[in-house]
Parts: structure tokens; C-alpha cells; sequence
């Protein structure tokens, strides 16, 4: 988080005690000594972190008119020793992001090292979050009947592309409505966003690591845009 935040360890324990609703969600009352903010961090589970990921979107401003959207993490960092004995085979963290269309908040994010496919992690990433969606809107790569079927059933509005393998569907991919679909293309701003502080490699050297470091940046992310 320090790294993130482009602080020193003393200004990140500063930080954290002005951010009163992190400390909140974390039950504190004030933040741990910034000498011990790495042992800190590590006593945190993801779920606590995926917690405050979905509250810190909220503070940013969650409309429910959200896209989903698949970007690379540069994984340089992780040592080869790890890579063989975790069986990883990419040099890329494939991270799926649900981004709000409006404010650019993130509400979740997926990773993963393998070739799942985009509809089968759509699928996930919508029944995780389901109940806090009004459109879902996503390019050809998720495009699963299934998955416009959930959204439906959830009274979800599925802006999903057909693949266009016959006329009905090139039609239906006509009939969607222009301006709502144009906004799918936030999703492509807010990774710019993420990757521009301090590119797009991760420092972490574990699968873990890194999935917390990609969610960390993903909470500092929304906590600038509710401060801008």
C-alpha cells in the first residue's frame, strides 16, 4: 500500500489515521506503528481486503452501470523457482476488473494465471456481485447465452456483443443501444489508470503476493477518484 501510495513509511501512518472509514472497516482505532506496517499487512486476509475493496468503491461513487474488462499485469518479479514449483506457465497476471462506467470505480477484480475463458469469469464475477448491478456491459469475448440469461433472471441489463455468426445476431448487436455500450470502453480508462503510476509489472514474487498487490491497487485507485 505504502508503494502505491508513493509515501514513506511515517506518511502512510499518517494517511491511514485521516482515512477514518479504512479504519473503520479494519477495526482500528488508529493505524499500527509505520515500522511494523509490512508484518501488519501480512495478518490480513483477502476477504478483508476484497471488503474494503467494495467499500472504498462505494466511497467513489457506485452507480451500478458497470463493465467488465480484461487487462495484463507484468509478472517479471516472480522468481523462477516459484514459477516451476506453482506450475505457472505465463509471464502475464490476467486481471478481470468490474469497473463502474460513471465514476471509474472498481468493485472486484479477478486474476488468474491460466486461459480461463472470459465468459466463464464474467459468469463469477457477476453472481459475486450481482444484487449491486443495474447493466453489465462487455465486449464480444464474453459472449454466453448463459451469462446474458443470469443477468436477466437478476434483473440485470445485459450490454453483452453477440458474435456475429449470423444475420439475428448482427442485428441484435444493432439494436443495443449505442451510447450505453460507448461507456463499456471506461473499463479501458481505469487500467490506464492503474498502470500509469508505476507501470504495469508487479513487485510481488508469490501468485498470492501478487493478488494482493493488484487488489491494493485497485483500493488506492478508488480511494483517489472519491478524493478527486
Amino acid at each position: 500500500m505504502r508503494v502505491e501510495l508513493d509515501k514513506s513509511l511515517r506518511e502512510t501512518e499518517a494517511w491511514f489515521n485521516d482515512s477514518t472509514v479504512i479504519l473503520d472497516e479494519l477495526g482500528l482505532e488508529r493505524a499500527p506503528h509505520y515500522s511494523s506496517f509490512c508484518r501488519w499487512e501480512q495478518q490480513f486476509q483477502m476477504r478483508e481486503l476484497r471488503r474494503l475493496l467494495r467499500r472504498s468503491a462505494e466511497q467513489a461513487g457506485w452507480s451500478g452501470e458497470a463493465a467488465i474488462d480484461a487487462s495484463g499485469f507484468q509478472r517479471d518479479q516472480t522468481s523462477h523457482h516459484y514459477r516451476n514449483r506453482a506450475d505457472y506457465s505465463f509471464q502475464s497476471l490476467k486481471t478481470t476488473t468490474l469497473i463502474d462506467m460513471n465514476s471509474l470505480a472498481i468493485r472486484d477484480v479477478h486474476c488468474t494465471t491460466r486461459k480461463s475463458w472470459d465468459g466463464h469469469i464474467g459468469m463469477q464475477v457477476f453472481r459475486q456481485n450481482a444484487e449491486d448491478l443495474r447493466i453489465l456491459a462487455a465486449d464480444v469475448n464474453y459472449s454466453w447465452s448463459d451469462l446474458r440469461e443470469e443477468c436477466r433472471g437478476e434483473s440485470t441489463r445485459p450490454l453483452i456483443k453477440h458474435k456475429e455468426h449470423t444475420p439475428l445476431k448482427k442485428a441484435h448487436n444493432a439494436r443495443m443501444d449505442a451510447d450505453d455500450y460507448h461507456q463499456r470502453w471506461m473499463s479501458e480508462t481505469g487500467f490506464s489508470l492503474l498502470k500509469e503510476d508505476d507501470g504495469e509489472k508487479l513487485r510481488s514474487r508469490s501468485w498470492h503476493g501478487q493478488f494482493r498487490e493488484l487488489t491494493r491497487k485497485c483500493i488506492v485507485h478508488n480511494l483517489s477518484q472519491a478524493a478527486s
